[in-house]
């Protein structure tokens, strides 16, 4: 972490220039936009139970509309041409 302390009768301009040249030297920036969107991994237990999640849902789903308990729906997403 950059830590800058401001000298006496140095203006807020020259800390904050001083505070920018330490966070590109020392690569922080960099590496902080390398990182913005980066998602970690859920775990192997989380990652079962969202698929097991899944299928049951869609079992369920097939066995409303086999048996007839749920109303046919206009397809949400209409396919490119």
């Amino acid at each position: 972490m950059v830590e800058v302390k401001k000298k006496k009768g140095e203006t807020f301009d020259a800390l904050l220039r001083r505070f920018q040249r330490r966070m590109q030297q020392g690569g922080i920036a960099l590496e902080a936009r390398k990182n913005r969107f980066h998602d970690k991994q859920p775990n192997r237990n989380k990652s079962r139970e969202s698929a097991l999640r899944r299928v049951t849902k869609r079992d369920q789903y097939e066995y409303l509309m086999k048996t007839g308990q749920l109303k046919e729906e206009a397809p949400r997403h209409t396919p490119r041409s």
